[in-house]
């Protein structure tokens, strides 16, 4: 048992309750980029006047703001991109398609 399918009650007929895992599925792979966007649009925006009060402070890390926060998030949520990644790899191997300008 998933940790996903946990959530979805006995009564969900069989159809439903994988249709709701595929749209969670798809739906965690909208994240990481979403938290991209935000760091990029933050960074060209700016953050506000709460960053400018923040900013004062002289003894401040470079880990403080909220891009590093974005682009942490968007890190820790890769994980779906990268069994993406990997399942379509391996389906390009068991197919025998390969990627001919590495060979």
């Amino acid at each position: 048992m998933t940790p996903s399918t946990l959530y979805l009650p006995d009564v969900v007929s069989r159809g439903d309750r994988l249709a709701a895992l595929r749209a969670a599925d798809w739906l965690s792979l909208a994240a990481a980029p979403t938290f991209a966007f935000m760091a990029a649009l933050t960074g060209i925006l700016g953050g506000g006047s709460d960053e400018v009060l923040c900013s004062a402070a002289t003894h401040t890390s470079a880990l403080t703001g909220m891009v590093p926060m974005y682009v942490l998030m968007g890190a820790f949520h890769l994980a779906p991109w990268l069994k993406l990644i990997s399942r379509w790899r391996s389906i390009a191997r068991a197919t025998g398609v390969a990627h001919e300008g590495g060979r």
